[in-house]
C-alpha cells in the first residue's frame, strides 16, 4: 500500500476492462476533491458495487441524490441540540467502558480493544440516530452482536467485489462470496429497519496529565461524574489530546483508499492525463506515511507535529491530511467523531494505563472498506489512579 506511492506520487495501473490511477499528490487530491469536483464522483462502477450494502445512501450516490442528502445531513450535524445530546451519549458510553475495563484490569485479563471501541462507536451512533440503546459493547443483545458481525462481514465482502471480476455472475447464481454478502446484508437491513421503526506510554502519560490539568481532577473518584464534566469548553482546551487523535488518524485513516470515477477526459495538475471512465483514487494511508509530505519522521507517531510553540493545535490542509476527505464531500461527522474520541480518551486515559499484551506481535489488516486490524489489537490494561477506587464505589 506504500511501496509504489513512495516511488511515484501518481501512477497508472492497466487492467483488462479499465485503467486505474492512484495519487498521493496533495495538488491532485485538491483538484479531484474540490477544484474539479463535478468531474469526479462515485459513478456507476462504484455505485453498482456498493449499492447492496449502502443502497442510495450519501456514501454511494452522486448528483441531486447526494446534494439533497448532504443538505439535510449538514443541517442536522450543525444543530446545537445534536451536539449537546451526542456529548451526553459519548460521556455515558465512555464511563460504561471504563467500568467494564476496571473489571477486566482487576482480574488481570486482556481484551481486544479494537473490537470494544468499534462496538462502542456503533452503540453511540444508534443511540444518537434512533434514540435506542443497542448495548453491543456489553454483548447483552445477541441480535446486536449478530448485526455488528454482519456489518463487518458485509464491508469485507463488498470490498472484495473490486478485485473479483466474476462477482456479478456469482450474485446472479447466489453462490460463494455473493451468497455470503446477501446473507449478511439481509441481517444488516433487517436490523436497521427494525430499529428505525422502533499507543505509546509517554503519549498516554501526557494525555493523562493534560486531562488532569484541564479538569482540575487529580483523582477520579466517580467515573460517571467525571465523564459528565467533559463539556465542550473543557474538551476544547485538550490540545495535546486533539493532536494525538489527529496523529493516529494520519497514520491509520479509517478509509485507506478512496476512489472516484472520471466523468470526462481531464488532466491532473501534475500533468497526468485521465480518460473518461478511468478509476481515480487518492490514498490517505500512503499519504500519511510519505516523507515528502511529513518529513523524515513521517512513520513516527509524533503528536507534537500538530502543535505550535505554544502547544496550540495547528490544522493541516485537508488535501494533505485526508482522513476526513475534503472539498464538498468532506465528512459531516468530523466534529462528531472528534468529540466522541476525545471524551472516550479522556475518561479511559484518566483511569488506566494501556499496554500491548504481546509487544512482539506483528499487526496485520483485515481487507475491508474501512481499516481494521486483523484479530484485534491484543491490548491489556493496568490500573493507575483507579487503584484508589473500590469496585463498589465505581
Amino acid at each position: 500500500m506504500t511501496d509504489l506511492p513512495a516511488k511515484h506520487k501518481t501512477y497508472r495501473l492497466l487492467g483488462l476492462f479499465r485503467s486505474e490511477i492512484y495519487t498521493s499528490d496533495p495538488a491532485n487530491v485538491e483538484y479531484i476533491l474540490k477544484s474539479n469536483f463535478d468531474n469526479y464522483g462515485k459513478g456507476w462502477y462504484n455505485y453498482n458495487i456498493l449499492m447492496d450494502l449502502l443502497g442510495d445512501g450519501i456514501f454511494a450516490v452522486d448528483g441531486e441524490k447526494w446534494r439533497q442528502q448532504r443538505k439535510i445531513s449538514s443541517h442536522e450535524f450543525s444543530t446545537r441540540m445534536l451536539r449537546d445530546f451526542s456529548s451526553v451519549i459519548f460521556q455515558k458510553g465512555a464511563a460504561k467502558l471504563a467500568y467494564k475495563l476496571s473489571e477486566i484490569a482487576t482480574s488481570n485479563q486482556t481484551i481486544e480493544i479494537q473490537d470494544v471501541f468499534m462496538k462502542l462507536a456503533l452503540d453511540s451512533i444508534f443511540q444518537v440516530a434512533f434514540g435506542t440503546a443497542l448495548d453491543n459493547m456489553c454483548e447483552s443483545s445477541e441480535e446486536g452482536k449478530s448485526f455488528g458481525d454482519a456489518l463487518d462481514n458485509s464491508s469485507a465482502l463488498t470490498l472484495f467485489r473490486f478485485v473479483d471480476v466474476f462477482w456479478r455472475i456469482k450474485k446472479f447464481l447466489n453462490v460463494g462470496s455473493e451468497a455470503l454478502l446477501r446473507k449478511n446484508t439481509k441481517i444488516v437491513d433487517d436490523f436497521v429497519y427494525k430499529w428505525r421503526e422502533k499507543t505509546f506510554y509517554h503519549v498516554q502519560e501526557k494525555i493523562s496529565q493534560e486531562v488532569e490539568q484541564v479538569t482540575g481532577m487529580k483523582k477520579i473518584t466517580n467515573i460517571s461524574e467525571f465523564a459528565s464534566s467533559l463539556s465542550e469548553d473543557v474538551l476544547e482546551k485538550m490540545q495535546y489530546l486533539h493532536a494525538a487523535i489527529t496523529e493516529t488518524l494520519r497514520i491509520y485513516p479509517a478509509v485507506p483508499v478512496d476512489g472516484k470515477m472520471c466523468f470526462s477526459d481531464d488532466t491532473l495538475p501534475d500533468g497526468f492525463s485521465v480518460r473518461k471512465g478511468t478509476f481515480v483514487a487518492y490514498q490517505p494511508y500512503a499519504m500519511g506515511r510519505m516523507k515528502t509530505l511529513w518529513g523524515d519522521d513521517a512513520e513516527q507517531f509524533k503528536p507534537e507535529r500538530w502543535l505550535d510553540e505554544n502547544g496550540i493545535f495547528q490544522q493541516e490542509s485537508p488535501f494533505k491530511f485526508t482522513a476526513f476527505q475534503a472539498g464538498p464531500r468532506i465528512c459531516l461527522g468530523k466534529e462528531f467523531a472528534y468529540r466522541q474520541m476525545k471524551i472516550l480518551s479522556a475518561v479511559l486515559l484518566g483511569c488506566f494505563v494501556f499496554k500491548m499484551s504481546d509487544e512482539n506481535r506483528i499487526v496485520t489488516y483485515r481487507t475491508m472498506i474501512n481499516l481494521h486490524m486483523d484479530r484485534g489489537s491484543g491490548v491489556s490494561e493496568t490500573l493507575s489512579v483507579f487503584l484508589s477506587i473500590s469496585i463498589t464505589g465505581v
